[in-house]
């Protein structure tokens, strides 16, 4: 039985998208693999981990798989596997499930390959890991205020009560909160998910109706790389928050 405090060690990168909205640069390097701030994407995500203190990390793979893997060879710690999704791309949820195996047995950190914050005092990865309580939780969502995002014009996703318990925008014309594309689930919640291709969202919004979707707020700044242009946008952002 684990501790309701037990820190995620483990981690699953999801990194097998199309990147199709980041063409041309995504024609011939998997989004993944673009550059942002002297860094790709990917490893802006996996240093993010290894400071946490993260022991393994999983990567899904499916678009331009081989130079994705190539590069991971080439990190030395911590230790990271991947995922083959080269013959059925399974979207994130079922990307998730695919990967369990390697994923121990107690809650673990999710982010997405494209998931990129920049922070000073404070880390957020550790920040979850303090706020996860197995008992009351079964997904940590790290969420941004909207108003706050660079790069992203969207309505919202999420509202937050004073206990940090997360419902959907649903009809109301905006929310204030975003998901910033890093979690923490259990993998209990996989226990009767459908086989092959699936989304998050489905998990997100059955933790929401048993009262165990929570959220934690991001501190410093999130950045939404979506487009070629936007990485011009995000780097002078970046260069006016920490100057």
């Amino acid at each position: 039985m684990t501790s309701a405090k037990t820190k995620p060690d483990h981690a699953i990168v999801l990194a097998a998208g199309l990147g199709t909205r980041m063409r041309p640069l995504t024609n011939t390097t998997p989004k993944p693999l673009i550059a942002v701030w002297n860094k790709t994407l990917l490893d802006h995500a996996i240093d993010a981990l290894a400071d946490a203190e993260v022991k393994k990390i999983v990567v899904n793979v499916h678009y331009l798989a081989d130079q994705i893997e190539a590069h991971i060879s080439l990190r030395q710690t911590p230790i990271v596997t991947i995922s083959d999704e080269r013959d059925l791309l399974l979207d994130s949820a079922g990307g998730v499930k695919k990967a369990l195996p390697e994923l121990g047995n107690g809650a673990f950190f999710l982010l997405n390959a494209d998931s990129f914050w920049v922070e000073k005092k404070s880390t957020n990865l550790a920040k979850m890991s303090s706020v996860w309580n197995d008992d009351d939780m079964d997904i940590l969502l790290l969420v941004s205020s909207k108003e706050k995002a660079v790069g992203f014009d969207g309505k919202g996703d999420f509202f937050m009560n004073p206990a940090g318990r997360l419902t959907r925008r649903g009809d109301e014309k905006s929310a204030p909160f975003i998901y910033a594309g890093a979690a923490i689930l259990h993998p209990r919640i996989f226990a009767n998910s459908p086989d092959g291709p699936f989304s998050l969202n489905t998990l997100f919004n059955e933790a929401i109706e048993n009262g165990r979707l929570y959220g934690t707020k991001l501190e410093g700044l999130w950045l939404h790389v979506g487009t070629p242009a936007s990485i011009n946008e995000a780097e002078s952002a970046i260069s006016e928050f920490i100057s």
